[in-house]
């Protein structure tokens, strides 16, 4: 189902790696994820999320503050049984490894355009087809998905569509706007609002919203460490002040913010 990156033609298994017909060859690395990010494609040296957000990401993730964002996709993915799977934008593959948990059966696949983030996420569950790719050149075959996943990730939804076999669907998992706004109304004098919905506007022609809920729950970060991932792998790490970054990092009582996801799924007709 691997298609080159350079040519579109399939890719097949040789050696330690994946070469297409006409010879465009690449080998998979040491940790086991394979790069189909040619240096053309690259808008940076190094593109994506940089080893400290990677690893902050990482951190705040395994001590398990959004086990239960990660529990509702997984149960989501599990009720549509898919054949075919992809993890679009799976960044340290926190999520990716329960979408594999719940998909026994299933081909998994997960791509970034970050290399320091799969090196980490191939470890969690080397069974998948882990890739660091381009989301805008995504390099799976037409059709050939019957489930996609995109959580706090950004989507190039044509692409999204042309992987979709009929009947398969996106579920697209990201923030609302009452999402960390504790943190938001600590960070900023006046809080930038957002439309839940902003995103109906860009689904393509062909597909359709099936379903639409929402998950609230509270979170209490008791420890430095913690609210310093937190702020590390959100934009509001560069946004805001350094002087009020410290003072909700240093703050000497537990912090308590407000978790709010949005999931919406997109079936393709």
């Amino acid at each position: 189902m691997l298609a080159c990156p350079l040519c579109s033609a399939p890719l097949n298994a040789v050696d330690n790696g994946v070469v297409c017909p006409a010879g465009h060859r690449f080998d998979r690395a040491r940790q086991g994820y394979l790069n189909l990010l040619p240096v053309q494609h690259k808008n940076s040296r190094d593109p994506g999320d940089n080893q400290a957000m990677v690893e902050a990401r990482r951190d705040f993730l395994n001590a398990g503050h959004y086990a239960p964002v990660a529990k509702r996709l997984a149960e989501l993915a599990a009720q549509r049984a898919p054949q075919r799977w992809m993890d679009i934008g799976c960044g340290e593959g926190y999520y990716t490894a329960q979408l594999s948990e719940a998909l026994p059966d299933a081909d998994g696949y997960a791509l970034d355009i970050s290399r320091e983030a799969v090196k980490r996420a191939c470890r969690r569950a080397p069974q998948l087809t882990w890739m660091v790719a381009s989301m805008a050149r995504i390099p799976l075959a037409d059709a050939s998905c019957q489930f996609l996943a995109s959580v706090f990730s950004p989507l190039d939804w044509l692409e999204a569509k042309r992987l979709l076999s009929p009947g398969g669907g996106l579920m697209k998992v990201g923030p609302t706007n009452g999402h960390l706004m504790e943190l938001r109304e600590r960070l900023y004098d006046e809080v930038r609002e957002y439309s839940d919905d902003k995103h109906l506007a860009l689904v393509p022609e062909g597909m359709f919203l099936a379903h639409s809920e929402t998950l609230d729950f509270k979170l209490r970060l008791e420890r430095p460490e913690d609210r310093a991932n937190l702020l590390a792998m959100t934009p509001h790490g560069w946004r805001a002040s350094a002087e009020r970054r410290t003072a909700v990092i240093e703050q000497t009582e537990p912090f308590e913010v407000s978790v709010s996801m949005l999931y919406d799924y997109f079936v393709l007709q």
